[in-house]
């Protein structure tokens, strides 16, 4: 089942719209899904039905919703590529992460308090690694977060366990920030890096031309083993 529900924010005063998709029986857990620079597309959409189907509740709030309503951005066409930066520009991170932080609340109200997780692509990547060390969620994954090496000063705020995927050719994040990624994070107890050798950014986008088959099958396996032993 898939529908859009509103969410309360953290001061309960307006709501955030979101794509919910919920799995046929009982969810296993749940999964704050974090949008790429594009809104909740197609792609992102395809992300939380994937988890679904996998057992798990899918949750996806729209973070533009205060200046970009319902935005829904294709990254191989290049007017909405050149829109897409241009909202990233207005974007309000701290807020993004409260926006993340409500619906965690959200999802915990729905499977009677359970785990929930949370897996953020390019921007969300980012905001996985900030909601890991600024909210109380159970599990997070990011994949090619922008920005990373500029956040480690957070990194002793995060309690639970973090997966990090990392494109070795991310046109995004230069190999002198992927190596202070590696500096910073792989003495971590709580924190995994993978790297990608000959991946770009976005290799693992559900469509378009900047998939990759082969390292998206790996990344996508190891983050379903990653949340199958954290999330359960």
């Amino acid at each position: 089942m898939t529908e859009m529900i509103a969410i309360p924010s953290l001061d309960g005063d307006e709501t955030i719209p979101a794509y919910l998709a919920a799995p046929a029986g009982t969810p296993r857990a749940a999964i704050v899904v974090i949008q790429e620079i594009f809104g909740v597309n197609a792609g992102i959409r395809r992300k939380c039905d994937t988890l679904a189907e996998a057992g798990y509740l899918a949750i996806a709030p729209e973070l533009f919703w205060r200046f970009a309503p319902g935005v829904a951005l294709d990254p191989d066409v290049a007017p909405e590529m050149e829109r897409a930066l241009s909202l990233m520009g207005e974007f309000d991170q701290d807020g993004g992460v409260r926006d993340i932080e409500a619906t965690i609340r959200e999802a915990r109200s729905r499977i009677d308090g359970g785990k929930v997780g949370a897996i953020g692509y390019c921007l969300g990547g980012r905001l996985a690694f900030m909601t890991a060390a600024r909210t109380d969620i159970d599990a997070s994954v990011g994949y090619y977060g922008v920005g990373i090496d500029g956040l480690l000063g957070e990194a002793d705020a995060i309690a639970n366990p973090v997966l990090l995927h990392v494109p070795e050719e991310d046109h995004f994040v230069e190999k002198a920030a992927q190596a202070r990624m590696h500096e910073g994070l792989d003495g971590h107890p709580k924190v995994t890096l993978f790297d990608y050798p000959g991946e770009d950014h976005g290799f693992a986008a559900e469509f378009g031309v900047r998939r990759s088959e082969a390292s998206a099958a790996l990344a996508d396996e190891r983050t379903a083993a990653f949340f199958a032993e954290h999330l359960g």
